[in-house]
């Protein structure tokens, strides 16, 4: 199974959630609703859940390890990408911003 798209759309609070993903297998299959979010030991992914009663349970998750790394690999590569382009996007706009000002 490979992974052959994957998108971020990034949160714009300062909570702990720092974006959600979501990510296609073989062109065929996708999953919503991937969180990436901030741990006490940084970044972490956690597949789609539902509450049930006072817990949470996946809803669609890797049966293997090596898979858990390959799609958490995958979302963090897109996730920086999307966090370089972002902060590229804001620098053009305050330097914009600036401009009108003068």
């Amino acid at each position: 199974m490979n992974i052959t798209d994957v998108r971020i759309r990034r949160m714009d609070d300062e909570g702990k959630m720092k974006a959600v993903a979501s990510i296609t297998f073989d062109g065929e299959f996708v999953v919503h609703d991937i969180k990436i979010v901030k741990g006490l030991n940084g970044l972490f992914v956690a597949m789609p859940s539902k509450k049930i009663g006072e817990k949470y349970k996946d809803v669609a998750h890797p049966l293997l390890p090596e898979t858990r790394e390959k799609i958490s690999q995958a979302i963090f590569r897109k996730y920086e990408e999307t966090f370089e382009t972002a902060a590229e996007f804001n620098a053009m706009m305050q330097g914009l911003e600036q401009t009108f000002k003068e």
